[in-house]
């Protein structure tokens, strides 16, 4: 029986996080999605902690544009969802995508996010990336990205690149026709924002953006990243 959608979960020394995030899959999966584990290289467990809570559990070239690319190219439905193993999806997630995509015009969308941390601040950052998203039709990785299969493969999935692969897959995608923008909440982690300091991180995300548009290539905005 073909899935009713394929859900792409790449990582990287994830071994902490993957198995929490499987197993808040694992209703999907009885509902009839498919769940695809891209491993980029990892020597901490990772895989073996994924293998029996995945469908799949493959290993790609290290980077998270190839690994979702990877991904796809095994996945069996004809929607696809790019999930962070730090983010978890709504329980009704499934139905959301279905009737989302009703419209044979809707090619792509994504969900709401909230960044879960100790911060206050950190509803103010959600609601502003999700106003963002919907004036510019521009989702990032944390919003679950998904996309029907015929348009993914035909504007050639991710671009090969370090960093920025979902911003650059989201002005190829709204060329076919603007996101459906789900007010259904995926919920991430915020320990980076914690880690580095909320107005240390919207600083830099913004300053990644703008070298973005202005031509710094990916590889070079990777090192500003990390």
């Amino acid at each position: 029986m073909t899935p009713r959608l394929s859900i792409v979960v790449p990582v990287l020394n994830e071994a902490a996080r993957v198995a929490a995030c499987l197993q808040a899959l694992a209703a999907l999966r009885r509902r009839g999605a498919e769940v695809i584990v891209v491993d980029g290289g990892s020597t901490d467990g990772t895989v073996e902690s994924a293998q029996p809570l995945a469908d799949h559990v493959l290993r790609a070239r290290r980077g998270r544009a190839c690994q979702m690319n990877a991904g796809a190219a095994q996945a069996r439905a004809e929607t696809l969802l790019f999930l962070h193993v730090d983010t978890q999806l709504p329980d009704d997630a499934l139905q959301a995508i279905e009737t989302a995509l009703v419209d044979p015009r809707t090619h792509w969308g994504r969900f709401d996010v909230r960044i879960e941390g100790k911060p206050a601040l950190l509803k103010a950052v959600s609601w502003l990336m999700n106003l963002r998203s919907r004036a510019s039709a521009i989702a990032t990785g944390d919003q679950a990205i998904f996309v029907r299969r015929r348009a993914f493969q035909h504007v050639g999935g991710f671009p090969d690149q370090p960093l920025m692969e979902d911003i650059e897959l989201s002005v190829r995608m709204r060329k076919w026709s603007p996101p459906a923008c789900l007010h259904q909440q995926v919920v991430t982690s915020g320990r980076r924002w914690e880690r580095d300091g909320v107005w240390r991180t919207i600083a830099l995300m913004w300053r990644l953006r703008w070298l973005y548009w202005t031509g710094t290539p990916p590889e070079r905005l990777a090192q500003l990243y990390e």
